[in-house]
């Protein structure tokens, strides 16, 4: 006859719950925008917010061969050139076409 050992189940270790990572909620706002975040909030293309970046419209600061817009700069420009309809007319030129 053999003899029979019962089974112990053996305690492992449980694995250290990690850091609670940053939720949208709680993670911080970042500090830059890319061009294409720019292009995509202006709703335009990409060459032409890379356009209006390299031509000095659109603040931005070149970090190595990358473009970043500051997001405070950004925010105070966007709000600085919807100012009212003296920004511009509403065909979207600096002059009116009812002047023909």
């Amino acid at each position: 006859m053999s003899t029979v050992v019962p089974l112990i189940a053996r305690r492992t270790a449980r694995p250290a719950e990690p850091a609670s990572l940053p939720t949208p909620e709680t993670r911080p706002a970042r500090a830059v925008y890319t061009v294409r975040e720019v292009a995509a909030l202006l709703s335009l293309s990409t060459s032409t917010a890379y356009a209006l970046v390299r031509s000095g419209d659109i603040p931005a600061e070149r970090l190595g061969r990358r473009w970043v817009i500051p997001r405070t700069r950004f925010h105070a420009w966007l709000d600085g050139t919807s100012a009212g309809p003296s920004a511009l007319s509403a065909t979207g030129t600096d002059t009116s076409r009812r002047s023909w």
